[in-house]
């Protein structure tokens, strides 16, 4: 099958926001207008990390992390939420607007956790901005 990208749908955006819900969900209420600040998302992703409230196995909310982590890339480089299917299914994935750029932060923090990986959330965060920005930065770099 080949990868299609489409815009999601509405019972996409909503498993989105309950995924992202679960993240934002563990700021207190005053302090729930954090989730706003970039780094304000990844400090609490290291939060939740560093005081291992989520087990390797539980698969559902190291990808709700992955979201947020997503939320915290495309905010800083105005990147757009996109539907990708393939042979493996459908999934959240973040797009560079009007480019075949996607990234797939759902499960950039998962992957590692379920290997046995400390994950450092800033310097992930660098190095997938790094990658983006070489990748823009490319002679060879198409909109479509």
């Amino acid at each position: 099958m080949e990868q299609r990208v489409e815009t999601p749908q509405p019972d996409d955006l909503a498993r989105i926001e309950e995924q992202r819900e679960w993240v934002r969900g563990h700021f207190n209420d005053d302090a729930r207008h954090k989730y706003d600040l970039v780094n304000e998302k990844l400090r609490l992703l290291q939060v939740i990390l560093d005081a291992k409230w989520i087990d390797a196995e539980e698969t559902y909310k190291l990808q709700c992390l992955g979201i947020t982590f997503g939320d915290a890339l495309a905010q800083k480089h105005s990147l757009e939420w996109v539907m990708v299917e393939d042979e493996y299914g459908r999934d959240p994935a973040i797009r560079y607007p009007g480019t075949t750029v996607i990234l797939f932060p759902l499960t950039m923090i998962s992957k590692r956790i379920e290997r046995g990986e400390t994950v450092n959330v800033i310097e992930l965060f660098n190095g997938i901005e790094e990658m983006l920005e070489e990748m823009i930065a490319e002679p060879d770099f198409r909109r479509h």
